[in-house]
């Protein structure tokens, strides 16, 4: 049903499915025979969902959740003995910060089963909400339609560093003046992604005109823009996460600009009415404030948030 649905087509939805034709329209009307209604309108040229399809696919999309919960929820009798976690993250959260968690994780738990899914932060809040993902570590706001549906917990500040190429003239300063930006050529992602917001937004309540800035190219990874940087393209604000290696290395310098702290909140975003598995719960409660604790964020109190998230109570 879903996969005619999602395609428009009973031939393509077989394709996909790698049956026959003839199996999937005898299934369809096997189903509509048994419920009594057209599941499908097939009058035009695409294979349309009736309201009594729309229904019943929502209904199945449910069922098959509550059964992957209900086989997470019997993994989890091995106690920690096996079973799977499924970790969500931003592109940059997910690039930088989760791999290095999932490392520790592993270690204190080899035969759990980690997925890591890496996708825009609207994309990973509703795969939360809808039970596809345990938790997820996000650096941009959370849809307002999802807020009754998430608990969304303030985890730690990221510092979005500015970045120059090791020979630059104002690399050698540590720290540069608001005029000095409106000098330098900016490579940015694009701006519809969270962290271009989250500059801009800082940077205006700091007084200074974004719009004076000069971008001179636009890119879709932060990798991407490290190399152009790198190659001397020009300047960039990034994750204090993403440059850890360069700065080591010296490749790359971070320098301050006077009065300025570019900084965005990362959440923990989990769903209450979920069943939250014990691999979910020992990451929240033994992971998350490693991590924290490296961070402006005091690490006892993103310990609190995170026991309090996984229903541990604290002491005080």
């Amino acid at each position: 049903l879903k996969a005619i649905a999602a395609e428009g087509s009973f031939k393509r939805a077989a394709d996909s499915l790698y049956v026959s034709q003839p199996a999937v329209s005898l299934q369809v009307q096997n189903l509509e025979r048994q419920l009594d209604v057209p599941l499908f309108d097939r009058g035009g040229r695409r294979a349309q969902l009736t309201e009594a399809g729309h229904l019943l696919l929502s209904y199945g999309d449910r069922i098959l959740s509550l059964c992957e919960e209900t086989c997470r929820a019997i993994e989890d009798l091995q106690n920690l003995q096996g079973g799977t976690l499924i970790v969500g993250a931003s592109q940059t959260t997910g690039t930088y910060l989760l791999p290095r968690m999932i490392g520790v994780f592993r270690k204190q738990y080899p035969e759990v089963a980690v997925q890591l899914h890496v996708h825009s932060t609207r994309r990973t809040a509703w795969s939360v909400a809808n039970g596809q993902i345990d938790l997820a570590i996000i650096g941009g706001e959370v849809p307002p339609e999802l807020h009754d549906s998430l608990e969304i917990i303030p985890y730690a500040e990221d510092e979005l560093a500015l970045i120059l190429p090791a020979y630059h003239p104002l690399a050698r300063q540590g720290i540069v003046q608001k005029d000095d930006l409106y000098k330098l050529q900016f490579i940015t992602l694009d701006s519809q992604s969270t962290i271009r917001k989250v500059i801009d937004q800082v940077l205006t309540r700091s007084g200074i005109e974004t719009r004076r800035l000069k971008v001179e190219m636009e890119l879709n990874s932060i990798e991407a823009i490290k190399n152009a940087v790198q190659s001397g393209l020009g300047a960039a604000f990034v994750s204090i996460s993403a440059i850890e290696k360069e700065l080591q290395m010296d490749v790359l310098k971070r320098t301050r600009i006077e009065d300025v702290v570019v900084n965005r909140m990362l959440s923990v975003i989990v769903n209450p009415n979920r069943y939250r598995s014990k691999a979910a719960q020992a990451f929240i409660e033994e992971i998350l404030p490693q991590f924290g604790s490296h961070t402006p964020t005091p690490a006892d109190e993103v310990h609190g948030s995170m026991a309090s998230a996984a229903g541990v109570p604290v002491e005080t």
